[in-house]
């Protein structure tokens, strides 16, 4: 989608669906990584992310145009435009806009390598994410001295 493509699309929506005209620039920002759009309160303008265009086509991007126009419409109006406000609730509810946007980034898979030491005084078994020096550390039940195990996947 072309930028003047898109400023007319958010011209459009905004006339139907606010009854309000957008005077102002809406642009792609490839820059954005998580979120699906941006309001400038000092400019006035929209930025949007290509890649909700890109992965999820024009009916999820509607929904990220009416949510920053809320935004927009709300605070030049002088009304609570924040996430929190009852004002955006309902606007945003009224629209048909979207309160989040889909995942854009492809989530990462958590490590789950663990690390296992155990006392040798009580032989409890602990385990930790982090990799810590046994000199300093004792066992949380008996301050027995702790002995690394090694590795657990």
């Amino acid at each position: 989608m072309k930028k003047e493509t898109l400023q007319q699309l958010v011209e459009e929506i905004s006339l139907a669906s606010f009854g309000r005209p957008f005077k102002h620039q809406a642009t792609f920002n490839k820059r954005l990584k998580t979120t699906g759009g941006r309001y400038h309160l000092q400019s006035h303008h929209l930025d949007f992310n290509p890649k909700v265009y890109e992965k999820y086509g024009q009916d999820e991007l509607v929904k990220v145009i009416k949510h920053e126009l809320c935004h927009y419409h709300l605070h030049l109006l002088g009304q609570g435009y924040q996430h929190k406000d009852r004002d955006f609730k309902v606007l945003l509810q009224r629209v048909g806009g979207s309160r989040y946007v889909q995942p854009l980034t492809e989530a990462q898979p958590k490590s789950t390598t663990l690390w296992a030491y155990q006392c040798t005084k009580c032989g409890v078994e602990v385990r930790r994410k982090r990799r810590f020096d046994v000199k300093r550390y004792v066992c949380g039940s008996c301050q027995g001295k702790l002995v690394l195990k090694g590795r657990i996947s």
